[in-house]
């Protein structure tokens, strides 16, 4: 690059510095045209956000769409204008082609979130939906910023910028459950408020775990499509323990040396989260999930079911049955909610 300014430099009349400049500039438009192109909904989108919302979590997670039935009718479009926002935040790595964009993205959102104070959402669908969610609910603010901070950087502590945009990998298991308490636990937090349950202790501590858990499964069942990629999502401080090599896990998959000690110790990790979950609720509340927040912790039961599932497979992670819809998941989420277990 530096020989081909000097060449501009030489045979043109345009200063170096002010070519490059131009580049810039016309890569930042171009940027700003592709963020606005991906970020810009339909008209029908803004003309029922909630519908919008509904839409979109039927049709990119499967999973939540299943537990919105278990949500109180008039909440129900609340859920669903929270889930298509963490949705959509927690889709920007693999929807973006660099990771200017997606910090442009991640920026769009941290407006968004901002512009409520003021009364003026953008016109987005999931905003918009999510501005009258926060109005209506009083949803504190603060948990739709933690998440979106967390997707930006989850490693400030390190002075990894931008990090998840960059990458899945995390150094250690405390840096990813950090991360995971911002994401996936806090969403949980956003859901106890939703329900007007958010002062207890007790569901506030069995949502950080679940948060956990949940991101840890989430991880694994995403490992073979993430090893494809050139990144592992098991934190170095457990692949090394093992001896594991990245390179054998993104050549040889399941076959590398050590990845199943690995994968077994990641998925422990899970489900001790969910075992201290459970046991909160076997001291506190005699047993079994209270009623009223019910539909929050069916989060576990997704989680738990692929824990199982993996086991049944000897921890192998890119066993192809595991990257399959389990027929027994719309059954065990409507014991889950009816048994009131995690």
């Amino acid at each position: 690059m530096l020989s081909s300014l000097r060449h501009a430099s030489k045979h043109t009349k345009v200063p170096a510095l002010q070519f490059a400049g131009t580049r810039l500039a016309t890569a930042s438009a171009r940027c700003l045209a592709t963020v606005s192109q991906q970020s810009a909904p339909s008209n029908d989108g803004t003309q029922d956000p909630y519908a919008y919302c509904r839409s979109y979590v039927r049709k990119r997670d499967y999973e939540a769409f299943l537990m919105s039935h278990f949500y109180p009718n008039q909440l129900r479009d609340a859920f669903f204008a929270l889930r298509a926002f963490y949705v959509e935040l927690a889709s920007i790595q693999e929807s973006v082609s660099n990771p200017l964009i997606g910090k442009m993205r991640i920026q769009f959102w941290r407006d968004a979130v901002k512009s409520f104070n003021d009364g003026r959402p953008p016109k987005h669908p999931i905003a918009l939906a999510l501005y009258d969610t926060s109005n209506k609910a009083k949803l504190p603010a603060y948990h739709l910023k933690r998440i979106v901070d967390a997707r930006n950087s989850f490693s400030r502590s390190v002075g990894v910028q931008d990090a998840e945009l960059d990458s899945q990998s995390h150094m250690t298991v405390d840096s990813l459950t950090a991360h995971a308490e911002s994401t996936s636990s806090t969403f949980l937090y956003l859901l106890l408020a939703l329900l007007s349950q958010s002062a207890s202790h007790t569901y506030s501590h069995a949502a950080s775990h679940v948060g956990v858990a949940q991101t840890i499964s989430t991880l694994l069942r995403a490992l073979p499509y993430h090893a494809s990629k050139g990144h592992l999502v098991i934190p170095a401080e457990i692949t090394a323990r093992h001896g594991v090599s990245q390179e054998e896990v993104f050549r040889y998959g399941g076959d590398a040396k050590k990845i199943d000690d690995a994968v077994f110790d990641f998925a422990t990790l899970a489900n001790d989260h969910l075992i201290t979950a459970r046991d909160m609720f076997n001291k506190e509340c005699g047993g079994k999930v209270p009623t009223p927040v019910r539909p929050v912790f069916l989060s576990a039961v997704p989680a738990a079911l692929y824990l199982e599932r993996l086991e049944k497979v000897n921890f192998d992670a890119f066993d192809p049955s595991l990257q399959q819809r389990s027929w027994r998941l719309p059954w065990r989420i409507w014991r889950g909610y009816y048994a009131g277990a995690v």
